[in-house]
């Protein structure tokens, strides 16, 4: 039972739906035995699960299958919703003369373009630094192209790449100007500007998958490590942050766990389920 009292408890929880990279994944992408064995405590206590990422279908699909999770997911941030066979029920992509404008405006040097089109993950190059997590994070190997020949019909992410943190903030506030309102733009790890459609980021998302599952949003507990989970913590009924996470995505939840490389989101789980998560409060 996971019905909790008082004014700074959490309210029932029948539905838990979690980021994936730097929060159900370690490091190294993996999920661990501990995280696995949480789910299945979860669906035990007959609360459902489900994941919402930047991702692509290709890099969630996989994970669904080793917790066993039979509702929708939420890739793209959401925008995309995909049942565990692949079967996708809702997509939101960006319009192709939006994603040929900020093409050309987050191009230059220092950052690397990467678009998601049609199940491929196109890039200019394979030789960039972050090359091979991607291909882990996404089950699929990029396919390269020139800038100038990536489509801009059935784009489902736009990715800006780069370490150099002030470029990247640089980019952003370009991109948002030049997006005018049109897009989701925000970043998803700190070297990873993401540009998706309106309505594919993690707060529609999470109202989405609430949906679907017949579940109140006030009823749902979401958790997370980056700015792009900031618009399902302002939905949920429950937001946690993991322990590696900015201060500023702490400050905005209700509460903090461990970090992704310490099991973070099953220490979230069994406090949930055992009646130790308090809102506000110290965390865990």
């Amino acid at each position: 039972m996971n019905l909790l009292e008082g004014a700074n408890r959490v309210p029932l929880i029948r539905l838990f739906i979690s980021d994936v990279d730097g929060t159900l994944v370690r490091h190294d992408k993996s999920l661990t035995d501990a995280t696995v064995a949480a789910f299945g405590r979860l669906r035990a206590a007959g609360i459902k699960s489900t994941l919402i990422s930047a991702r692509p279908p290709s890099g969630i699909l996989h994970l669904a299958e080793a917790l066993a999770i039979d509702g929708p997911l939420g890739a793209f941030n959401g925008g995309t919703l995909v049942r565990r066979d692949g079967t996708v029920s809702d997509v939101e992509r960006l319009d192709p003369d939006l994603v040929a404008k900020l093409l050309a405006v987050m191009t230059r040097p220092g950052i690397d373009i990467w678009l998601f089109s049609g199940g491929l993950w196109y890039a200019r190059t394979d030789d960039n630094p972050h090359t091979p997590r991607e291909i882990l994070s996404a089950g699929v190997k990029p396919t390269l192209r020139p800038i100038a020949e990536m489509p801009v019909r059935a784009v489902d992410k736009i990715v800006g790449v780069s370490d150099d943190a002030a470029l990247l903030i640089e980019v952003e506030a370009d991109a948002k100007a030049a997006a005018g309102g049109r897009a989701t733009i925000a970043r998803s790890q700190a070297y990873f500007l993401d540009v998706t459609a309106v309505k594919a980021n993690k707060g529609d998302g999470v109202t989405a998958l609430a949906r679907v599952c017949g579940v109140p949003l006030d009823e749902v507990a979401v958790i997370g490590d980056q700015a792009n989970d900031l618009p399902m913590f302002a939905k949920a009924g429950v937001s946690i942050a993991m322990g590696q996470a900015p201060d500023a995505v702490k400050a905005a939840a209700d509460a903090v766990t461990a970090s992704n490389d310490e099991d973070g989101v099953a220490v979230a789980i069994d406090r949930i389920l055992g009646g130790g998560l308090e809102r506000k409060g110290p965390g865990f």
